[in-house]
């Protein structure tokens, strides 16, 4: 059943966001986002005045993956336009439903690769530590949507299995958080967190991969960029942003905040059909990110998770496009067109 609104903003208070003791302002601005979050799909389409035909559909497809906007997301979606390319990415709808031939709960086999709670571990040098269950917002393509997160949460006995993983692995040289997003976790947990991993002698580089600088920007504090610019461990923050409307003058402040810390800040976007597979929109996207501070990183095709086929771009048009924007863009803002295959050893440039 869906939840009533007021029922998902009290989970989102006490599900998503552990509030740190005596928060400043600015943490205070954030975790009160993440607590109001739109989860209702009655609510979305009477905020942007879109037709309620569309609502049995939502409903629907949101009984099976829940709705999640944070609102500074939403004020960048343009009212009463169902084509518009931030709102195709969060607006629950019936392809969702339907089930689609060569498409899984587990696209890229992480079931095979998570040798103990909390850890995907499938490249070498490198691994995942699923730090939250949780993300701000709910991307409809997303390749974790059905991904057991119910048996990698990380509690105390779990984490410190997962750390002991980590310290067994001689190889390894990163640690990359992901989710969910970490970054909907507290202060003070990722601050314990990086502590313990940067006394880890072999890791040198934290990396994180969060949507959230890009949805919700206040999640930019002061007190964020002490623990993840103040270990010994070289940060490395990529975001997710696939749209270049989904970056507003907040947007910029809290990238610039950021990469003015010392922050290496890197994006990885997925092309989706009706949003971003046009070479207009890729170049405008690398555009925007480079005046942003950002460098294009990976442009993913899409993996291939049940729910998600109608997002599709096949290889032939992925290609194209990316020969049309290096044509038009200096190297260093075309993006690696990959994809990821379950079993290899690193992602598979197209």
């Amino acid at each position: 059943m869906i939840q009533h609104a007021h029922t998902a903003r009290e989970m989102a208070a006490s599900e998503i966001v552990a509030r740190d003791s005596a928060p400043d302002r600015d943490s205070r601005r954030w975790q009160d986002e993440m607590a109001d979050l739109v989860t209702d799909p009655t609510e979305l389409l009477a905020l942007l005045g879109l037709d309620r035909a569309q609502l049995p559909a939502a409903l629907g497809a949101s009984d099976a993956f829940a709705l999640r906007i944070p609102r500074p997301f939403l004020s960048r979606i343009r009212p009463g336009d169902p084509r518009d390319p931030l709102l195709l990415q969060v607006l629950p709808g019936a392809p969702e439903l339907e089930v689609s031939p060569g498409y899984s709960a587990d696209p890229l086999a992480e079931g095979e690769a998570n040798p103990v709670p909390g850890v995907v571990h499938k490249y070498r040098g490198r691994l995942l530590l699923i730090a939250a269950g949780q993300c701000a917002v709910n991307c409809r393509y997303c390749f974790r949507r059905q991904f057991p997160y119910g048996d990698n949460h990380l509690n105390r006995a779990q984490l410190r299995a997962a750390l002991d993983y980590i310290r067994a692995q001689a190889d390894l040289r990163e640690v990359i958080l992901s989710g969910g997003d970490p970054l909907v976790l507290n202060d003070r947990q990722l601050a314990r967190l990086v502590d313990e991993l940067a006394a880890i002698p072999q890791l040198d580089k934290l990396r994180i991969h969060s949507r959230l600088p890009i949805v919700a920007p206040s999640r930019i504090t002061d007190t964020l960029l002490g623990w993840l610019t103040g270990s010994r461990l070289k940060p490395v923050l990529v975001l997710h942003c696939n749209h270049a409307n989904e970056i507003d003058s907040a947007v910029r402040a809290a990238l610039q905040k950021l990469r003015a810390a010392g922050v290496t800040l890197l994006n990885q976007a997925v092309l989706l059909k009706g949003v971003n597979d046009s070479a207009v929109a890729l170049e405008d996207l690398s555009e925007a990110l480079f005046d942003a501070g950002v460098l294009p990183y990976y442009l993913h095709q899409l993996d291939r998770v049940q729910g998600a086929a109608h997002f599709e771009v096949d290889d032939a048009w992925a290609l194209a496009l990316v020969e049309q924007i290096r044509q038009r863009l200096p190297g260093y803002l075309v993006p690696k067109l990959v994809r990821e295959i379950p079993g290899e050893r690193s992602k598979s440039p197209l």
